[in-house]
């Protein structure tokens, strides 16, 4: 009702209860970091499928109920792509969202697997039309375009307990954001517009799901499926499960 060019950057953002779904899952980087200084992973802290901190579990956790389904669901399938889409910015951000040296408002902080985040981020930012455009222009101060449209999560602000990490940490689905347009509420009007974007966009990042190493574990004698093996790739210091 106050218009799509009114609404500030915080409108839409709180839930009816005041909590902020994009920060509202469990920090599980900070306890791997702990682990990693002190040369505990991974044989005595897992640098994958880490575990949901007691506190959070507690029925008076301030943990919106939207979040606690949204993690079920993550427990329930074994997704490994994903994408989650924001407005208010042209720019595909991908993890680390929380910078590793807790005081720093922002700083570079790639995963162990950064060549593949970037290169998610970068195939849904070369394809999407705005964001390609030439006559693309500033949403507001950062020059995205200089860096291809994309960038490290933790080098934009600093963000604990994103979806972006808890994915990647407590499962084995990579997730980026995707900041779809600089105007956060647009106008009926412009969804068609909106959809021509990122539809390329959308297709070729859900086709990126078939690239890497994929396959079946399997023992040996029975050729039955191993669940839950673990594979762990040299100089990759994060493993997946089956």
């Amino acid at each position: 009702r106050q218009g799509s060019e009114l609404a500030g950057w915080a409108m839409g953002r709180w839930t009816y209860e005041g909590i902020d779904l994009n920060h509202n899952f469990a920090d599980l980087n900070t306890a791997l970091w702990d682990a990693e200084d002190n040369d505990l992973v991974p044989h005595e802290f897992p640098n994958h499928y880490i575990p949901i901190p007691e506190y959070y579990t507690f029925a008076n956790a301030t943990v919106a109920p939207e979040t606690r389904a949204v993690i079920a669901w993550m427990q329930r399938y074994p997704f490994v792509l994903s994408a989650n889409l924001h407005g208010g910015e042209l720019v595909v951000t991908y993890p680390f969202d929380m910078s590793r040296t807790y005081w720093k408002a922002r700083e570079l902080t790639p995963t162990p697997d950064d060549g593949v985040f970037r290169w998610l981020a970068t195939v849904y930012a070369t394809a999407n039309l705005a964001m390609a455009s030439g006559e693309r222009r500033r949403c507001h101060y950062d020059d995205f375009a200089r860096l291809g449209n994309i960038i490290n999560g933790a080098d934009w602000h600093t963000v604990a307990g994103s979806m972006n990490d808890f994915s990647y940490l407590h499962t084995n689905c990579f997730e980026i954001t995707v900041e779809l347009s600089c105007d956060k509420f647009p106008h009926a009007s412009e969804l068609p517009e909106e959809w021509e974007n990122n539809r390329e966009s959308l297709l070729l990042f859900m086709e990126q799901v078939h690239r890497g190493i994929k396959g079946v574990v399997r023992d040996s004698d029975t050729e039955q499926g191993i669940p839950n093996a673990i594979i762990s790739v040299d100089g990759i210091n994060h493993d997946v499960r089956t």
